[in-house]
C-alpha cells in the first residue's frame, strides 16, 4: 500500500522548518498550509476557508489510520505518566507464554508525529505473525517548557512502565528491544546505550524498572543529541544553515549560548550524547539509512544524512557493540547471515523466528 504523499511530506517539514524555539514561529509555513488546503480540502474541518496546524496534524492522524496496515490495537492509548501525550497503544501477541516486546518511536523532530504512524508500516503484523507484542509510544514535543531530555525521559518512563506492567500485559520483561526512524532511531539508541535509569529506592515504582533493552533499530536516525557537535562532523557552516531549532539553547532548557557551551550546558548535552555513551556491555543494533550520499542542500539531509548511521556503525564496533549496518550510499551492507532488515534483526534479538505475516483485513 501506498503512503499517501501528505503522509509523506508532513513529516519531513515538521521535522525541519521550525524556525525558534519557544517561540510562536510556525513549524509549517503559510504557504505550505495554503496549497495543502488546495489539496486536501477536507483537511479544513472548520470549514473557515482557513487550514490551521491543527487542522494539519489532525489530518495527517487521519491519513495514517485510513492506510492502516495493522489490526486495531488490544490496547490504546493507556497512560504511562501524568502528561497528556504520556500514552502508549499496545498489540498483545497470543500465546500461552509471556511474549518479547518491540516498542516502536516515531520520528518527527521532537516536533511532531503520532504513535498512530506504525499502523501503517510492516511492523506490527510481522511482530504479531511472530509471536512478538509492540507498543507504539507517544511523547511531550519540544516547548519553552520541555527540554529534549525531557522526551528522552518519556521513553524511558515508557519502558519502565511496560516491564511494571508485564505480567499484566503477558510479557516478558527480560526480552524488550526498541526501534524508530529519524528522532525515534535516536531515542531507541539513547535507550541501548544509556546506562540503566532504573531507580530501585524510588517511591515510584514504575521508576525501580530496568530501561535496558536487548536490541534497538535505528532507520535513518542521527549519531548524537549533543547538537553543537555535529558541526564536526556535517560542517558548521551546514550546522548554521540548517540547524534552526537544534542549534537553540532551548533544546537544553538553557537561555543563552555561554550556558550552551558552559559546563551546565556540557552536563545537559552529555546526558543526550548517546554516541559517547557507546560501550562494550550495550545490546546489539541494527542502523540503516537509504538517503543517498549528497551534499547537503536542505534540512532533510542534514538530519538524516547517511554520515550519522556510519558514526554510530564505526563507534559501536571500535568498541566492541555487536552492530548489523545497511547504508547502501556508503557501501556499507549487512554480512552474509546477518538480518537483511531491521525486523528480522529484532526477532533474532528477541529469540524468536520470523513467520509471514497474516493478511490484515
Amino acid at each position: 500500500m501506498r503512503t499517501p504523499g501528505f503522509l509523506r511530506l508532513v513529516p519531513l517539514l515538521l521535522a525541519g522548518v521550525v524556525a525558534g524555539f519557544g517561540q510562536a514561529a510556525s513549524a509549517i509555513s503559510p504557504e505550505q498550509l495554503k496549497a495543502w488546503l488546495k489539496q486536501y480540502p477536507d483537511a479544513d474541518t472548520n470549514k473557515d476557508g482557513v487550514l490551521s496546524e491543527e487542522e494539519a496534524h489532525a489530518y495527517y492522524a487521519r491519513m495514517q489510520a485510513a492506510a492502516s496496515k495493522a489490526p486495531p490495537p488490544t490496547l490504546e492509548n493507556v497512560p504511562y505518566g501524568p502528561k497528556p501525550r504520556q500514552v502508549f497503544d499496545l498489540w498483545r501477541a497470543p500465546g500461552d507464554r509471556p511474549t518479547g516486546l518491540v516498542i516502536y518511536f516515531y520520528g518527527g523532530g521532537f516536533v511532531s508525529g503520532d504513535k498512530a504512524a506504525v499502523r501503517s508500516m510492516r511492523l506490527v503484523p510481522q511482530c504479531l505473525a511472530a509471536g512478538v507484542s509492540v507498543a507504539s509510544v507517544n511523547s511531550r514535543f519540544l516547548s519553552s517548557e520541555v527540554s529534549l531530555r525531557d522526551v528522552l525521559g518519556d521513553a524511558a518512563r515508557a519502558v519502565q512502565f511496560l516491564r511494571s506492567r508485564a505480567e499484566e500485559y503477558h510479557l516478558d520483561k527480560t526480552r524488550f528491544a526498541a526501534c524508530g526512524n529519524s528522532a525515534g532511531a535516536g531515542t531507541s539508541l539513547w535507550l541501548a546505550f544509556h546506562e540503566d535509569l532504573a531507580d530501585p529506592a524510588n517511591v515510584d515504582p514504575v521508576l525501580r524498572e530496568s530501561t535496558r533493552l536487548v536490541g534497538a533499530v535505528s532507520w535513518d536516525g542521527q549519531y548524537t543529541y549533543d547538537l553543537p557537535q555535529w558541526g564536526g562532523q556535517l560542517g558548521e557552516e551546514n550546522r548554521r544553515r540548517f540547524g534552526g531549532i537544534y542549534n537553540s539553547p532551548g533544546l537544553y532548557g538553557l537561555k543563552t549560548e555561554a550556558e550552551l557551551m558552559g559546563p551546565i550546558g556540557q552536563r545537559l548535552r552529555a546526558e543526550c550524547d548517546f554516541y559517547a555513551m557507546i560501550s562494550p556491555d550495550d545490546p546489539p543494533v541494527y542502523v540503516g539509512c537509504g538517503l543517498p550520499n549528497a551534499d547537503l542542500t536542505n534540512v532533510n539531509q542534514y538530519l538524516h544524512h547517511p554520515r550519522h548511521s556510519l558514526l554510530v556503525v564505526e563507534r559501536c564496533r571500535s568498541v566492541g557493540v555487536p552492530v548489523v549496518a545497511k547504508i547502501p550510499a556508503l557501501k556499507v551492507m549487512p554480512a552474509e547471515g546477518e538480518p537483511a532488515h531491521g525486523e528480522p534483526f529484532l526477532f533474532k534479538v528477541l529469540a524468536v523466528a520470523a513467520k509471514p505475516a497474516a493478511p490484515v483485513r
